[in-house]
């Protein structure tokens, strides 16, 4: 059997529902990565009782590991470690080196603030350098460190924020006590593939084409998600299954080969971000108010490859921002191909670009109609040397849904748009 763990997720801000927990899913795919079995993730809140009661209840089930997450702060609610050091039968000592570089870390956040009295605050933050006798500290990101409880099982104590925890991990993993618990680890490989524009049900059956007609199908793990309007496939498998797996890819392939747009992982905006490089994009956007900026500009690097946006929810600043002519409009209507098309024309001209997409669309809730009802919307991609693509979509979902799946369709036109211009033709 491989080695077990088990995720505590403390707060009362999390319990309820005020934060969303982002550790619990973020951890448990670093431990799926390592081959790691996940027993449980829990949720509780600050109150000590309860901390400890998830403790036992996933040591009783024989997990190696325990991940904490969350309270480790200066503040009276923040009792993780204590509820450990007890769990543990360690008793709480202080730490001259850490609440050394906790003032440290003080001296430079508060620097030289009038008005605060530090002794103060290193007293009350001093909690933050007591440590279960014997535990492994790890050095603080923020202010909060982290510790390794060695034992049966292991426990490891991470901070609550993100920002905080995810740097921290490979520290957690590269200690001995760590490394030690999840020795009886399997180790797997793990794989993605990406599709667009293919139902689940259709993957599905493909799926069971697969388990009847490959040999050692079972031996597979495969989960499947459907995200932004993408079906992402990811299977884990020994690495003596490697051929296994082939097999699964070349199905996938024969069945779905105009859908599969990755086979290493890589996400769409990866695809696009590398497609534009040597190019300037320029977006022209309605219905999706912005949010197609926003993906093209959420990779480091993207000032190289962006020129700018424009945002025209109203007629007139489709007009008068992109030039888009008002008989146009009034012809056609603001959700249709020609505007959209002269819209992003509109994007190449007003930024200087050689590549634009557009979108003009209704989100909904109202705006509807029997000819155009809320879903519909008109995408256009458009290159300096006059290539286009355009397309009308009816986009399912709620108004959240359709904004964003619309700007998944934009990334993958452009993607196609890119791709061909980046192929050369026959004999050229």
């Amino acid at each position: 059997m491989s080695a077990r763990a088990g995720i505590v997720v403390t707060g009362t801000e999390v319990l309820t529902g005020r934060v969303q927990d982002r550790n619990g899913p973020w951890l448990a795919d670093q431990l799926l990565e390592l081959g790691v079995e996940l027993a449980h993730v829990t949720i509780c809140g600050d109150r000590p009782a309860d901390i400890d009661a998830q403790l036992r209840f996933l040591a009783a089930e024989g997990v190696d590991l325990i991940i904490t997450s969350g309270g480790l702060g200066p503040t009276a609610d923040d009792v993780t470690v204590a509820t450990v050091a007890e769990f543990c039968g360690r008793d709480l000592v202080l730490d001259d080196a850490l609440e050394e570089r906790i003032a440290g870390i003080l001296r430079r956040l508060i620097g030289n603030r009038a008005g605060v009295d530090f002794a103060a605050v290193m007293t009350a933050n001093r909690k933050q350098a007591m440590v279960p006798e014997g535990a492994e500290v790890l050095d603080p990101v923020g202010t909060a460190p982290g510790v390794v409880v060695p034992g049966t099982p292991t426990v490891v104590v991470l901070p609550g924020p993100p920002r905080e925890l995810q740097p921290m991990w490979p520290r957690a993993l590269a200690t001995a006590a760590v490394q030690e618990a999840i020795a009886g680890r399997t180790v797997y490989r793990q794989e993605t593939i990406r599709m667009f524009g293919l139902p689940e049900s259709g993957l599905a059956e493909t799926l069971r084409i697969g388990e009847a007609g490959i040999d050692g199908f079972d031996r597979m793990e495969i989960t499947t998600c459907l995200r932004r309007g993408e079906l992402e496939i990811v299977t884990r498998y020994e690495p003596a299954d490697a051929a296994i797996y082939d097999q699964l890819v070349e199905l996938l392939r024969t069945h779905h080969g105009a859908e599969m747009f990755s086979t290493d992982g890589a996400l769409i905006d990866d695809q696009v971000a590398e497609l534009l490089a040597g190019r300037t994009i320029a977006t022209a956007e309605s219905c999706t108010a912005g949010m197609i900026a926003a993906r093209l500009t959420d990779r480091a690097g993207s000032s190289a490859y962006v020129a700018g946006g424009v945002v025209s929810y109203s007629n007139d600043a489709k007009a008068e921002l992109l030039g888009v002519d008002p008989a146009l409009i009034a012809s056609h209507g603001a959700v249709s191909e020609p505007v959209a098309e002269a819209m992003a024309a509109g994007a190449l001209a007003r930024f200087g670009a050689d590549t634009a997409v557009a979108t003009t669309g209704i989100a909904g809730p109202g705006g509807g109609s029997a000819e155009k009802p809320v879903g519909t919307v008109c995408f256009s991609v458009r290159l300096g040397d006059g290539t286009t693509m355009t397309k009308t979509l009816l986009l399912p979902g709620d108004r959240s849904d359709v904004r964003e799946r619309s700007t998944t369709v934009a990334m993958h036109l452009l993607r196609s748009v890119l791709s061909r211009a980046a192929t050369p033709s026959r004999g050229s």
